[in-house]
């Protein structure tokens, strides 16, 4: 594999790279994003659990943006819950606000026990515009 053809939203270059990992990949015609959580710009949790899971799909969107991507180019999503039997009702209260009409990407909700101080992680893979495929 060549050079990473890697994609960062402006103003949180520095949130990956002290984390030491890439927010997205495009390869093959997709992008890979790397699970977006609710964090502030300093890399804390939001501590409200809608508020969180709002500001995750907002730095999604801002990595999808970032590589002239929508949720609407979105083919497969991954959601991580910390304790989903009282959490997964909030969040999924404010889905609809990001997700966009049917018909929907396929979708993985994973319940974990810990998520670095979080409580929702969404990870995606979307397939780029032909414009910017790489």
């Amino acid at each position: 594999m060549g050079q990473r053809d890697v994609v960062f939203p402006a103003g949180r270059q520095a949130l990956y790279d002290r984390n030491r990992y890439s927010p997205a990949i495009r390869s093959g015609g997709f992008l890979f994003v790397s699970g977006q959580v609710g964090s502030r710009p300093d890399g804390s949790p939001e501590p409200d659990l809608q508020a969180q899971a709002r500001l995750a799909f907002e730095n999604l969107n801002a990595v999808l943006a970032a590589a002239g991507c929508t949720f609407d180019d979105v083919v497969d999503v991954t959601v991580f819950l910390v304790d989903p039997e009282s959490t997964f009702e909030t969040v999924w209260k404010i889905v609809p606000e990001y997700w966009g009409d049917a018909p929907h990407p396929t979708l993985t909700g994973v319940g974990v026990t810990w998520l670095y101080g979080f409580q929702f992680e969404i990870k995606v893979i979307a397939k780029l515009p032909q414009a910017v495929a790489g």
